[in-house]
Formats: C-alpha cells, structure tokens, sequence
C-alpha cells in the first residue's frame, strides 16, 4: 500500500464515522497499521497502530488524533437531511471510484438515504437498480453485471451534479 492509499483510507474511515456509520475497532487498528507501514507519520499513529485485543477500546479516540494530526477530518452536516444527502453522494462516489461494489452501494444509498429522504427523484434511477438487484435471480433475462452497470451509470449521474443536496 502507498502511503496516498493509506490516506485515502485514513480520509475514508474518517468520513464514515462522521456520517454515522459504524466502523470497528479492528479497521481502525489495521488501517493504522498500514498507514504506518507506507511511512505516514503522526504522533498517535504508532500508537493507535500497536493497540492489542485488550485495547482496542482506545482505538476510536486514537483514531480521531490521527485523523486530527493529519487534517483529514471530516464534518457532517448538523441537519439531518444534508447529512443523509452526504450520505448518498459518499457512497455513489465510492461506486463511481470502484471502491464499493455497485450492488452494495445501491442498497446502502436505498436503505440509508432514500427511504429516510422520501425518495426523492434525484435518487430514483439508484433505488429503481436496488430494487432490481435485490430481487435478481439467474433466471433474469437482465443480466447481473447489466444491472451494476446501470447502478454505475446512475452513481456517476448523482457524482456528477456536484454538492450533495441539501432538501428532499
């Protein structure tokens, strides 16, 4: 792992757990850990990277100076509609990066935003896919891998619009 990848990590646990995702201590820890080993440098680092089993109860708090020590924190929104907005476009931008699986990302942005959104249009192709990969079967004459595809094309509409939304 290069230490960019390392960061991009660090950056990306950090903003999971500030939109309110639950993130365990063993992420935390081995994400320490391999930022550690690609050369990243802070003071809390090494010890949030050295936590054992019996400490793993410090790692959320040596987490949060890491994230500090390096500037990669991350604010979520107080209102709890932008926060959900964040959300949604979090996860399209992870599904467009590669980094989560579109399938996934789909039911998450469904679950986790839409429905507490109301589903809102800007949302709609996403959910329709979630919906559909959800009941998928191999009898489908759609192919699996089509449906991804148009989660792909869905997230990089969303991505593209900019800023996440701030009403429903």
């Amino acid at each position: 792992m290069t230490r960019d990848e390392a960061l991009y990590r660090l950056r990306q646990l950090a903003r999971a757990r500030a939109l309110g995702r639950h993130v365990g201590s063993d992420r935390l820890i081995q994400a320490g850990l391999d930022a550690l080993l690609a050369d990243v440098d802070s003071p809390s680092l090494a010890l949030l990277a050295g936590l054992g089993r019996r400490e793993e109860h410090e790692a959320r708090e040596l987490f949060d100076h890491v994230v500090d020590e390096l500037g990669l924190g991350v604010e979520a929104p107080a209102d709890p509609i932008a926060a959900r907005w964040a959300l949604a476009y979090w996860y399209a931008a992870q599904i467009v990066d590669g980094s989560l699986d579109p399938a996934t990302g789909a039911e998450l942005i469904w679950v986790e935003a839409a429905s507490d959104l109301g589903y809102p249009e800007a949302l709609q192709p996403i959910v329709e896919c979630a919906v559909h990969l959800d009941d998928w079967n191999a009898a489908w004459s759609t192919p699996l891998e089509q449906l991804k595809e148009e989660v792909l094309v869905a997230a990089r509409a969303l991505v593209a619009r900019g800023e996440p939304e701030t009403n429903a």
